[in-house]
């Protein structure tokens, strides 16, 4: 008996329909055509079937804040943090949670189970921190939510915040994280990233770093990070994220920079909807993409990531939280249109990221938890180019949402037939 069969899903594990049968919250069964008896019964009717989505990057604290309390007018990422500085000298924890939850709720109907939050420590009081830290403990039921401790005015801009970074990982942030280039000077810079390693092995927290996200090809701290992991052997533990200076970098460097990080095995995340709008504002033209060397990471076989970065807050003021978003932007910017490169950016939100969150109970295997989503299309390729809606989530064995697919009713004249 199980409690619940998704049957008749294409998926990317065998050439024909599968079913999934799931008792307990967990999956125990993967067959052709599973023959048992079953509480509940959801026909996938030959559509995708899936791991869920990733979100590998996002900052919930300052979610659907956007033109609070002013819009960003040059588009910057300067800007956005004045902006939110000036915003969270008066947040509160129910304010935050609230916001925080509601743009949860909508990631997770559109398919989000894994969700890596930024959390910043950079305000006397921690109430971000603390809010997300709760948030963490309200939605565990039904989304697993990883909080990063981020001193997003750098942890030598202040003279409390290295204090207080390390009182967040007291709290229980399962994550240090950094902004070397955003720090006073290089030396700074380099500095914070070394306290971020010495940090992460004493509270045995995984790394997740803001890195070189600035136009500045001589913003080179990528490399301090390659170092530091190869030295503490935490590669895999280790996150670059943006790391947008690599595609201003002169191939010479470049090249000589892709065999530290192959090396180094660090994870890479990417954020194609917001590194493509707020980098190189201050080009005329030739203007730059502003985006990292996503297809070169991956073609040298290192883990690269997709993430939303910011849903209606003072960097970015759009954003619904779909993933397939995310991805369709990363195939055009990143130039990733082969088929294979296709696939590639479907399993930067999905199996990658879940790499880069160091999950090792991700994916439809026996025994796994059952987290699955169904969405309206037949392959990634196809799911990507309409960006497709997800039609069923199931969270923890259990159905979480479902969405009708839109259904156009032709209501114009006749059509000769050819």
């Amino acid at each position: 008996m199980f409690d619940l069969i998704i049957r008749n899903g294409r998926t990317s594990i065998a050439p024909h329909s599968l079913d999934i049968g799931i008792q307990n919250g967990l999956i125990t069964a993967i067959e052709h055509h599973i023959v048992a008896e079953t509480h509940q019964t959801l026909d996938a009717q030959n559509q995708w079937v899936s791991p869920p989505f990733v979100e590998s990057h996002i900052h919930l604290d300052s979610v659907l804040t956007a033109g609070k309390p002013r819009w960003n007018q040059s588009g910057t990422l300067f800007e956005g943090i004045e902006i939110w500085r000036d915003y969270k000298q008066n947040l509160t924890l129910e304010e935050v949670k609230t916001r925080a939850i509601e743009a949860l709720k909508l990631q997770a109907q559109q398919g989000v189970l894994y969700v890596r939050t930024h959390a910043d420590v950079s305000e006397k009081n921690l109430i971000a921190l603390q809010a997300l830290l709760d948030v963490r403990e309200i939605v565990k039921d039904w989304i697993t939510l990883q909080v990063v401790a981020f001193p997003q005015d750098g942890i030598y801009g202040s003279p409390d915040n290295e204090k207080l970074l390390e009182e967040a990982l007291d709290r229980g942030a399962d994550a240090v994280g950094g902004i070397p280039h955003y720090e006073m000077t290089r030396e700074d810079g380099v500095k914070s990233v070394h306290r971020i390693f010495e940090l992460a092995q004493k509270y045995d927290r995984l790394i997740d770093i803001h890195c070189d996200e600035i136009d500045d090809d001589q913003s080179r701290f990528l490399e301090v990070v390659a170092a530091c992991a190869v030295r503490s052997d935490y590669g895999d533990r280790t996150t670059a994220s943006h790391t947008t200076a690599f595609g201003s970098y002169n191939n010479a460097y470049a090249l000589k920079l892709m065999g530290l990080l192959k090396r180094s095995r660090i994870n890479f995340v990417s954020n194609p909807l917001i590194n493509i709008t707020l980098q190189a504002r201050t080009d005329s033209y030739p203007k730059r993409r502003g985006i990292t060397r996503v297809k070169e990471l991956w073609q040298a076989g290192l883990n690269v990531s997709l993430g939303h970065d910011c849903i209606q807050d003072p960097w970015y003021s759009l954003g619904t939280g779909n993933l397939l978003d995310v991805a369709s932007m990363a195939v055009h910017v990143c130039q990733m249109t082969g088929m294979d490169e296709i696939s590639a950016c479907y399993d930067m939100v999905t199996v990658h990221g879940a790499k880069t969150l160091n999950r090792s109970d991700y994916g439809l295997k026996v025994g796994h938890p059952a987290n699955v989503i169904v969405l309206d299309g037949e392959s990634p390729y196809d799911l990507i180019r309409r960006r497709s809606s997800v039609v069923a989530v199931v969270s923890r064995g259990r159905l979480l949402a479902q969405t009708t697919a839109p259904q156009v009713q032709w209501l114009g004249p006749p059509i000769a037939q050819i």
